[in-house]
């Protein structure tokens, strides 16, 4: 299995549940095509670089995972095919270099999730 990275673009005139939804729904696709989440990592609504779809905002997620290569073109096609995302970019890391770099990230992301995890226990401890 290689590993990948996917960055996905939803709309933010989404509601909060329905951006919820979008973001299990790439997960279901990625693993009943065999894949494997690593780790996602949900940035947040920021403005877009340019107007796509008369949208200038978009909500944006990178997804982590392992998977077969034979199984991108179906993520990709899904993903295509769903009129909630405005853009995706999917990177594919081979080389030991790469592969290095990606751990870093998936470190970084994970690192980043727990200290907000540890921040929001203390706001509920207060």
């Amino acid at each position: 299995m290689k590993h990948y990275e996917n960055l996905v673009v939803i709309k933010a005139t989404l509601t909060d549940e329905e951006i919820k939804a979008q973001v299990e729904s790439i997960k279901e696709n990625i693993i009943k095509n065999g894949g494997e989440i690593v780790t996602v990592n949900e940035m947040g609504n920021k403005r877009l670089a340019y107007v796509i779809d008369k949208q200038k905002r978009g909500f944006y997620v990178d997804f982590f995972f392992k998977v077969k290569p034979a199984a991108i073109n179906e993520i990709e096609r899904l993903e295509r095919l769903n009129e909630n995302l405005l853009k995706f970019l999917t990177v594919k890391y081979e080389s030991k270099r790469e592969v290095a770099a990606f751990d870093l990230m998936v470190s970084k992301v994970t690192k980043k999730s727990d200290n907000n995890a540890s921040e929001e226990e203390v706001k509920t401890e207060e």
